[in-house]
This record gives C-alpha cells, structure tokens and sequence, in this order.
C-alpha cells in the first residue's frame, strides 16, 4: 500500500518531512511507512490546513491513511466532544476504516473510534457512544437512525470525509448523507473520496465545497498493482476441479475467490470444505456477526481462502492476498478491477485467475481487457503446472455464394 511516490522525490517527500505529530509518526515508522504513497503525499498538506478536497484515486492506492492523518492531528484529545466523521458505504468498510485508524492511534491513548453500522445491535453501539469518542466512522442509515435516537450529537464536528464517496451516493443515500452534511453546522473542511467522479460525486461536491483542492492519481505504473492475469477455461461442469488445481499448484497461503451470487457463493464454500480446503464465505445472507468473525481469521492469516461477492467484499483491504481467483466472469468491467486490486499490493507481485466456462464468460473477459488495457494470458492446467497457450481464432468466414 506504502509504495514511494517515485525515486526523484524520495528523499523530499516522507511522513517525517511532512510535519506530523510525533505520536502518529512513531505508528507510521512501527508499520514500516517511511514514504507516503502519491495520494497521501498530495491529499494530507491541503486537509491538514483544513481545505476541503475532492480526491479520484484507485482502490489500494493508501486513501484511509490520505485522511485518516490528518484528520487525528486535528482532533483535541483532552476534549469529549465528537470532532471527525466518516461517512462509509458499507458495514465492511466502516469496520476496516475503523482498524486502520486504531493502528494509527497506538500512541494516542486518549483518542477513541467508534464504528457504527447497520445489522448490528444498537446497545453495543451505545457502549461505545458513552465512551464519548471524538471520531465516529459509520454508514449513513445507522449514523441518522442514532442522531434520531439522541445518542449521538453532530454540532461539534469538523472535519466530514465520505469515503467511496461514488458507490454510497449510488447505492441510494444521497438523501442521508446530505441531510447529515447539514446537521453540522460548523463543519470547517469536507473530503470527498472516489475511485469515481460520477454526477452525484460531483453534485455533493458543488453544493457543499469551497475552493476545493482537487486530487487525480491515475492508474499508472506507480500505483497501479503488480499483478499477472491468467484465465482458464475449462467446461462449465469443472469449474470447482480448476479452482481446486489452482489452489493446489500455486501454494497460496491467503486467497479471495470472487462469485456473482450469494448462492453460488455459498455453495462454492461448502464444496471446497467438503474437498478439504480449509474456506469460509461472506455474503449478504450471513449474519453480520459471523461475517466479522470470517473477515477478522481472514485478516490474521488463520483462514487461507475466502469466498465473497463483490457487495459484500467492498471493504475488504489486506495488504498480503497472495492470488484472487474470479469463480465467475465480474457483470461489470469495473468490478474485475476492483477484484484483482486486493492482491499485488505493499510492492507485492500479486496473481490472479478468471475461471471461464462458456463462450459469453470468455466474451465478457475480452471486453475487460480491451476497457481496462489489461493482458490476460490464456494458460491450461497440467499436473506439473501452468502452461500458457495461445487463443485459438475462429476460421473466416466466406462471403462468396455457393
């Protein structure tokens, strides 16, 4: 996730030139971060002289630190007041964001995150509320069902961040999360954060932004993940034996396999327990408490593979996936993207392998990699390993009258 920005800047651009508090730079040097990724070396500068920021940067490229830094510099430990939300998509991103943050605040004893999400009970929720903590990181239903409540007040906060700013405006919560930006009515700096700039994005930023400092990372060899793409096409009916070979010849320790469904997700985990693989899933159909358990084993490296759909993996950021394996071809060239991108990263060299079983699954892979410049090498698999081959093209077909 750390990568350096690039060998001329190095010696310029590090957390410790940047003027930090000692105590987050003590938590970044025990991380192993010296060199701030390009977002965080452009997004924390202008947040941490309180402008409001609109930042398009890839998934994977370091934006929860991008706004986490500053925004715990800011935050008056002595006081009880809440100072900082974070507006999130989902319940699995709220919680990541949450742990992300804590490992920054490892010298900051006195400053305390909540994580507040739906499909949890509320009276945890109100534990951690009583205990008056000066960040809050929620979803934007259960955020507005606690201010209704009364159990908890927005007239202190400061400092706004919505994160995957794109995918919560299009998920449908526009509304709440316009609603919440009013009910603070000193907010000094708002950061909108996006793969994406989408009409909703920008429609947010145009209404509650002022001299915005605008941010753009692009993909580029710097940022984008060292990753090698294979697919693997095999008849619809063996699927789960190339799944199985490919866990068995890579020798991964830590793997995601993407599905389209909750039912072949599901179904997908249970026949590779049944086989012997050590793998557990996460959909929309599991109760919340036992998806946290999954994704806490998954991120302790006590569960070597996890099934997901792509709702239900966003969120989802271990730096150390060693190979992500796509069950099905993604409905969306997007999300083939945002797939990959959990593996090849921290300056890792990832893998991953698309699972083709009929003509529309390859179809769809090729319009992948022509909108996303992407090479996907075709490989077979044999006892011995992985042998590339080369796609075969169909005969041309004669126009002439017969």
């Amino acid at each position: 996730m750390n990568e350096p920005i690039n060998e001329s800047k190095k010696e310029a651009i590090t957390f410790q030139s940047m003027n930090l508090p000692e105590p987050i730079l003590r938590a970044l040097d025990e991380k192993g971060y010296g060199y701030p990724t390009r977002v965080q070396a452009e997004a924390i500068g202008p947040l941490m002289e309180w402008k409001d920021v609109i930042v398009k940067a890839p998934t994977g490229t370091g934006k929860t630190f991008s706004f986490g830094i500053p925004m715990i510099a800011h935050v008056e430990a002595a006081s009880e007041e809440l100072q900082a939300l974070i507006l999130a998509p989902t319940r699995e991103l709220a919680l990541q964001i949450g742990d992300e943050l804590r490992s920054l605040l490892t010298h900051c004893e006195q400053i305390r995150v909540a994580v507040l999400y739906g499909g949890q009970n509320l009276e945890p929720q109100f534990k951690q509320l009583k205990k008056k903590p000066q960040i809050v990181v929620a979803t934007p239903g259960r955020l507005m069902d606690h201010y209704k409540r009364h159990s908890i007040r927005l007239d202190s906060v400061r400092t706004v961040i919505l994160d995957e700013a794109d995918r919560m405006l299009d998920m449908g919560f526009f509304k709440d999360v316009t609603g919440i930006i009013e009910k603070i009515p000193d907010r000094r700096n708002l950061g909108l954060f996006s793969a994406t700039m989408s009409q909703e994005v920008m429609t947010v930023s145009w209404m509650y932004q002022r001299d915005e400092v605008e941010i753009t990372v692009k993909a580029d060899a710097e940022s984008r993940p060292d990753i090698e793409q294979y697919s693997v096409t095999v008849s619809a009916l063996e699927k789960l034996n190339a799944v199985r070979w490919i866990l068995h010849l890579g020798g991964f320790e830590r793997v995601i396999i993407f599905c389209n469904t909750k039912l072949l997700c599901q179904s997908l985990s249970d026949e590779l327990r049944r086989v012997g693989v050590d793998a557990d899933c996460i959909h929309g159909n599991i109760p919340q408490s036992q998806r946290e358990r999954t994704m806490k084993s998954f991120r302790k490296g006590k569960l070597p593979v996890l099934i997901a759909t792509d709702v239900a993996s966003r969120g989802i950021d271990v730096d150390d996936v060693d190979c992500v394996i796509n069950y099905d071809v993604p409905q969306e060239n997007e999300y083939y993207i945002h797939r990959i991108g959990r593996t090849g990263r921290a300056k890792r060299k990832g893998v991953s392998y698309t699972v083709i079983g009929s003509f529309p699954e390859q179809a769809k892979l090729d319009e992948i990699a022509k909108y996303s410049h992407f090479t996907i090498q075709p490989v077979a698999i044999t006892e011995s390993g992985f042998v590339p081959v080369e796609r075969r093209q169909a005969a041309p077909v004669s126009r002439r009258r017969r």
